[in-house]
């Protein structure tokens, strides 16, 4: 079940170009029972590869801006390295808080629509290096991705349309991923056969979730 489960994963960020790890880490906790502080590791493991493949989806789609997209890496990469020290330092309890907490963020944003994003008339590179430190070390420190972040941060800061925010948030989500990862790897084991079966689920959910982005 939570492996099929894992569809909507990559559904959400193949069309979103966020939400993913706000979907994952629940997952790998309630429903597949994993140890929270493994599950943040195993959430960058499936959520980076599976942005990565539509990253490259939206590349050949010319969704993703380049200059962006590798400004918000640079800083969110030393920002999610930090942050996964983080993870191990706390209770499950204060963890899964935290992450309740950011949930609840997200879901108060949405809930007020986004009628009021403005896009900046030109690429603000501080704003930008500062944004995707931040994001960074959330990806680092919860598992989360970001994405629900660095979207709208595209459009305040770079000047993007929603679509290429979309597909440049996953490129930014993949680095954050990988280096948030390589910090955790120090701290716990990952189960790689079970981990396989949820990214096949969560692949096959981004290669639908990308060719929905066209018709949203």
């Amino acid at each position: 079940v939570a492996m099929a489960l894992a569809t909507i994963v990559g559904l959400s960020l193949g069309a979103l170009g966020s939400g993913g790890s706000i979907i994952t880490t629940p997952l790998l906790i309630y429903i597949a029972h994993i140890p929270a502080e493994n599950a943040v590791g195993m959430s960058l493991v499936i959520v980076g590869a599976t942005s990565l493949v539509g990253a490259l989806l939206h590349f050949r789609r010319k969704n993703v801006a380049i200059k962006p997209g590798l400004l918000f890496a640079l800083t969110g990469m030393v920002g999610s390295f930090i942050g996964s020290a983080g993870t191990h330092l706390i209770s499950k309890r204060i963890l899964l808080l935290l992450f309740s907490g950011i949930m609840l963020i997200v879901a108060v944003r949405m809930w007020r629509g986004v009628a009021a994003h403005r896009k900046s008339k030109a690429l603000g590179i501080l704003p930008c290096l500062l944004a995707g430190f931040g994001v960074g070390l959330l990806t680092g420190f919860l598992g989360v991705g970001g994405g629900f972040l660095i979207v709208p941060a595209l459009v305040f800061f770079a000047g993007l349309d929603s679509r290429i925010a979309a597909g440049t948030s996953l490129l930014v989500i993949t680095f954050n991923c990988a280096t948030g990862l390589l910090g955790q790897l120090r701290f716990v084991r990952i189960d790689w056969s079970l981990l396989a079966g949820f990214l096949a689920f969560a692949i096959g959910g981004m290669l639908v979730g990308t060719a929905l982005c066209r018709r949203l």
